[in-house]
């Protein structure tokens, strides 16, 4: 069974840098399309980076620049290296796993940026 465990979530200051994490059991994270998203309070959920089975890598136009997806397909997590961070990026941050078959989502870990 596939599951997707999220950490590092967190109250940062405006500027600050948090570090996402998401613990894959159950399949391998190398050579998948995975994916974080989030959700803001009141908000719909959206894309904010993905990495695709050959490593290209995708970013909402929002976290450009400030945001960084990578993986280590050893120790089996993805990462979200978050950077220069304001209150629009508080939202809970969801990890997401693609196979030919199934999508799979994590719980989420909650971001809160704030002086």
């Amino acid at each position: 069974q596939v599951q997707l465990v999220e950490s590092g979530g967190g109250l940062v200051q405006p500027g600050g840098s948090l570090r996402l994490s998401c613990a894959a059991s159950g399949t391998g994270v190398g050579e998948k399309t995975m994916a974080w998203y989030r959700h803001p309070l009141g908000k719909q959920r959206e894309l904010v980076a993905l990495i695709d089975s050959i490593d290209r890598t995708i970013y909402a136009n929002s976290v450009k620049g400030r945001f960084t997806i990578s993986r280590d397909n050893a120790k089996n997590i993805l990462y979200l290296q978050m950077n220069d961070l304001g209150p629009e990026d508080s939202a809970v941050y969801i990890c997401e796993l693609e196979n030919p078959y199934q999508t799979y989502w994590g719980r989420g870990t909650r971001v809160s940026v704030s002086p």
